[in-house]
């Protein structure tokens, strides 16, 4: 079986190294791919879908996974089905859950789902109006994609006032901010939870917990990401299934009337206050690094993305290992705030119940290099999520490459 994986950081080699370890017999392309995907398939260069979806044709592949959100914000599966090709994902019209944040909180409060109170603007003055109606810390989000870094947490009027008017500017994101999204702050936990969705049924997957943080204890500036382990336990069965009955269901049903049937990942982040989810935002795809931890999870990761391609999700069974996973992100040295020079990685072994999923890296004569923000995520499996936690950091321990830097605390809100 050929299968085309788009995207390229940790979370599309996490995806090919899940199958792969199923399959050994499963061909991978990635478009564009990093230096470490060469070692499991063909990197092709190639960023049009009709490009893609001509080479998938030519080349005969049966199964396209799209990793990252920009490919489906520029509508690669509605390309894909024009061609008669099978893809993994959502439509563009159904993808404006996450590449339009106004969008979203729009369609939330249509459909009565719990969410911060918000205003969508396009006008300082009533940003400046709204903002005075909330106390801080005030939240506030460029409608576009950013690389989820498009999210300010002010501390103060002036400096909300501020964000908002370098967002609406043009300055802070360029055309992504035009519009903004303004919240209120909730208060409690995080959890991301991950609903693989064929339009009319879904399966939940482990539930996973990021630190967007840079520093321990959740200090320093937001990043992509800097670690995640999963299944969570601050997830109780109370708090599933409220979150299955007024979140995803009403989702799906919302979409359906929308005529945007959602197939594909449904990640929803949800802020826990006082053991009600609130919808903080929706993404579309599987998120990063929380997919590294998710895959070592599934023991039949082919058979989900298939039966959700071919609509059959109330009828398959995906098995999901008694076991935890944590990811720990060892970042370049200037990560988030610029780039760093290109330096080797070594390796002095990798430790069992451990493996890499590469990101930020490219080969030079041979050597791989670090060579982006994220670098690289180690990730320790165990029966328990201490275990997890310590194979992961043993892993990390054994990694080299000048400036590395990784946060010492993963996990820590369920292990303290």
């Amino acid at each position: 079986m050929k299968i085309m994986i788009l995207g390229s950081g940790a979370r599309e080699y996490s995806i090919a190294l899940a199958l792969k370890n199923i399959d050994q017999n499963l061909i991978f392309f990635f478009s564009p791919g990093n230096g470490a995907t060469e070692n499991l398939g063909t990197n092709i260069n190639l960023e049009k879908p009709l490009e893609l979806a001509n080479y998938a044709k030519e080349n005969e592949i049966d199964l396209c996974i799209v990793g990252s959100e920009n490919f489906l914000a520029q509508g690669i599966v509605d390309i894909f089905k024009q061609h008669n090709l099978t893809i993994f994902g959502p439509s563009k019209a159904a993808a404006m859950l996450e590449t339009s944040k106004s969008f979203m909180k729009n369609f939330l409060q249509k459909y009565q789902i719990k969410t911060a109170k918000f205003l969508n603007t396009n006008s300082l003055e009533k940003a400046k109006e709204f903002i005075l109606t909330l106390t801080p810390p005030i939240v506030i989000k460029a409608d576009g994609l950013c690389a989820g870094k498009g999210v300010i947490i002010a501390q103060t009027y002036e400096e909300a006032i501020d964000s908002a008017s370098k967002m609406l500017s043009g300055e802070s994101f360029g055309d992504a901010g035009k519009c903004i999204v303004i919240e209120e702050f909730l208060d409690g936990f995080e959890l991301s939870i991950f609903a693989v969705c064929d339009g009319d049924d879904f399966i939940l997957l482990p539930v996973a917990q990021d630190h967007k943080k840079l520093l321990d204890q959740d200090k320093g500036p937001n990043t992509g990401g800097m670690g995640a382990y999963a299944p969570s336990s601050l997830a109780s069965e109370d708090l599933l299934e409220k979150i299955k009955k007024d979140i995803i269901i009403p989702t799906l049903s919302g979409m359906k009337k929308e005529n945007s049937e959602f197939i594909g990942v449904l990640f929803i982040g949800i802020m826990v206050v006082d053991q009600e989810p609130y919808v903080l935002e929706f993404n579309v795809r599987f998120g990063d690094p929380e997919c590294e931890v998710l895959m070592p999870l599934i023991e039949n990761p082919l058979e989900l993305i298939l039966a959700t391609t071919q609509k059959r999700l109330k009828n398959t069974k995906i098995n999901i290992k008694k076991e935890y996973a944590v990811g720990v992100v060892c970042a370049s040295e200037n990560y988030p705030y610029k780039s760093s020079e290109k330096t080797e990685i070594s390796i002095k072994s990798i430790p069992e119940n451990t493996h890499i999923s590469y990101a930020g890296v490219s080969l030079s004569n041979g050597k791989l290099m670090a060579d982006g923000g994220r670098i690289l995520v180690c990730v320790g499996v165990g029966k328990d999520i201490k275990e997890a936690q310590k194979k992961a950091y043993e892993l990390c321990e054994n990694i080299e490459f000048k400036g590395k830097q990784f946060r010492k605390d993963i996990a820590y809100q369920v292990i303290q």
